[in-house]
C-alpha cells in the first residue's frame, strides 16, 4: 500500500515556518537592545511592529501578549550572555583559570556594549526586582543560573588547590560579582577607568584567595 503525500502543502507549511523563525528572531534582536537601554516596560508589540516595519497582529500571533514578549527577550539575552560570557570561559579547564576567564569575558561582554545598555540583566533585575511575577521570576532564575556557576568555578579552583580550602566561596562569589555590577553601572554614569579598576579589584580578591601575597606584603 502507497501512502500519498501532500509534498507541496508540506513545502508550504515549512517556508510558513522558516519565514516565522526569521521574523521572531529580528523582532527579538531589536528588542534585547530596546530593552537594555529602556528597560523591559519600554518593550511593546506596536513600537516592535512600526521599528520593523510588520504589522501588530502578526506580531500577537508570534508573542500574544507584552509578557510573553518581555519573557521571550530575556531568554534571548540569556543565549546571548551564555554564548559571550559562559561558553567561552567553560573552554578552561576547572580552577583559576576558569573562574579569571568567568569575570574577564563578563567584563568584555559589558565593556564591549553586547547590549547597548550594558548588561542586559542588571538594567532589568534593577526594574523588575521588588515586582513580583513571572518576569522577575524568570530573571531570578538567569540570575541563579550566573551566581551558582561562578560558584561552583571557586569550589572547582577549591578542589584543584588554587584557591585556600578554608576560603568561603559563597562570600568570594559575591564580592566578585558585585565587581562586576559596580563597573557596568559606573561606565553607564560615564566614570572612567571602572573596567580597569575592576579587574584590578577581582585579581587581587583572588590572590589574596588563593594565598599570593600582596605587593605591599611582599615590599
Amino acid at each position: 500500500m502507497t501512502v500519498e503525500t501532500d509534498e507541496p502543502g508540506r513545502a508550504a507549511s515549512d517556508g510558513r515556518i522558516r519565514r516565522g523563525d526569521r521574523t521572531r528572531r529580528e523582532v527579538l534582536r531589536v528588542a534585547v537592545d530596546i530593552a537594555s537601554v529602556e528597560g523591559l516596560d519600554g518593550l511593546s508589540i506596536g513600537r516592535l511592529a512600526t521599528e520593523l516595519g510588520l504589522s501588530k497582529s502578526g506580531l500577537i500571533g508570534h508573542f500574544g501578549s507584552k509578557e510573553e514578549l518581555q519573557l521571550a527577550t530575556i531568554r534571548a539575552a540569556r543565549a546571548i550572555f551564555a554564548r559571550s560570557v559562559i561558553e567561552p570561559a567553560l573552554e578552561q579547564p576547572p580552577g583559576l583559570a576558569q573562574v579569571r576567564a568567568l569575570i574577564d569575558a563578563w567584563l568584555t561582554y559589558s565593556s564591549d556594549r553586547r547590549f547597548p545598555g550594558g548588561c542586559f540583566f542588571a538594567r532589568a533585575s534593577h526594574e523588575y526586582a521588588a515586582r513580583p511575577g513571572a518576569v522577575r521570576d524568570a530573571l531570578a532564575v538567569v540570575d541563579q543560573e550566573w551566581l551558582g556557576l561562578l560558584e561552583e568555578s571557586v569550589r572547582a579552583a577549591q578542589a584543584v588547590g588554587e584557591i585556600a580550602p578554608d576560603a568561603d566561596a559563597a562570600q568570594l562569589t559575591y564580592e566578585l560579582d558585585a565587581y562586576l555590577d559596580s563597573a557596568n553601572l559606573r561606565s553607564l554614569l560615564g566614570r572612567p577607568g571602572v573596567y580597569e579598576q575592576a579587574a584590578r579589584a577581582v585579581r587581587e580578591r583572588l590572590d589574596a584567595a588563593a594565598g599570593v601575597p600582596s605587593v605591599q606584603q611582599s615590599s
